[in-house]
């Protein structure tokens, strides 16, 4: 059920699996949502997000624009999963991710040493089909996964194996601001990330993360991490078995292990992404939509999509890692 007025949210109810939604009047802009931050991140933050309609935001500048009026903070991207494009006044492209292609649900950056706090989505357009973001509630996540899952996860965290190659993946300037080896290894040893140079030129990290956090203001437990979404079962099994025949079992982009480093089977990543599927929420694009995300009560996937999409991201107001 839309609103008109985002005050409404305290005394109105919506649907129980809904992302509360406001539309705004023609001409609304970045001195509206300035004025209601404090009410939209409060309604994020009960719901997972808050879907803002109506504000017509058709270039890169007024997503920028947008996107600040809402945070204090806007963060460069470090440690990023997949390629993407910076653009003027702090936001980016969103991840170039093939568009056949589901992005499986995650948290942003959940194993970057920081991480946004809000993720801002703005939909410039919306191609021919498809794309929608959905998103599924950490907290309730949580509670859904059996508990001789969570309790392992939770002791330990999560393993996470990376290997950055020229032939593929994240290139180090992107993935750490700097291609020059020193700076990166230094980096590397700065945020505990185990690290070696390979023959080859490309660069293997390890390290282990926390898979539960709490929430910064709610103090709620929440599922936190891309145990799944960075594993190998994830993958598309086609990719997957191009992948290792040709880099070997060492030499995936990407995967992850239990935090004692033993291998996760694919019955437990399946169980772990059975759980999202039960608490993911679609919404579609609209042109013009902006999406404030709370980056630790929800996590977040995208839909294969057809045509030219265009959707920008902010990542907002950082947070450090904790340690496990």
């Amino acid at each position: 059920m839309p609103y008109s007025h985002v005050d409404r949210f305290a005394d109105e109810s919506i649907r129980e699996d809904g992302v509360p939604v406001v539309e705004v009047a023609a001409g609304d802009g970045p001195e509206w949502l300035r004025a209601h931050a404090a009410a939209l991140r409060s309604a994020a933050v009960e719901r997972g997000a808050v879907l803002v309609r109506g504000l017509g935001l058709r270039e890169p500048a007024e997503a920028a624009a947008a996107s600040r009026a809402l945070t204090s903070e806007l963060m460069t991207e470090l440690e990023g999963f997949a390629p993407r494009t910076a653009l003027p006044g702090g936001v980016y492209t969103s991840s170039q991710w093939p568009p056949d292609q589901p992005m499986c649900m995650h948290h942003e950056l959940s194993s970057a040493a920081r991480y946004p706090r809000w993720l801002v989505l703005s939909c410039l357009s919306t191609g021919s089909g498809g794309g929608a973001v959905s998103i599924a509630d950490a907290r309730a996540v949580l509670a859904s996964l059996p508990d001789d899952l969570v309790g392992p996860f939770e002791r330990d965290g999560w393993h996470l194996v990376r290997n950055y190659s020229p032939l593929l993946g994240v290139a180090l300037a992107d993935a750490f601001g700097t291609s020059d080896r020193a700076a990166v290894s230094a980096y590397c040893a700065a945020h505990d990330i185990a690290h070696e140079w390979t023959a080859a030129g490309g660069l293997r990290t390890r390290q282990t993360l926390p898979a539960v956090v709490e929430h910064p203001e709610t103090g709620e437990r929440c599922w936190f991490n891309q145990i799944a979404f960075l594993n190998e079962w994830t993958m598309d099994p086609m990719v997957r078995e191009l992948l290792l025949s040709e880099f070997g079992d060492g030499g995936l982009p990407f995967t992850t292990f239990r935090g004692d480093g033993t291998a996760l089977d694919r019955a437990t990543v399946d169980v772990i992404n059975a759980v999202y599927d039960q608490h993911t929420v679609p919404v579609p694009w609209q042109a013009g939509d902006l999406l404030l995300l709370d980056n630790i009560a929800a996590a977040h996937s995208r839909a294969p999509y057809r045509g030219e999409r265009q959707v920008v991201v902010a990542l907002g107001d950082p947070l450090t890692r904790i340690r496990p």
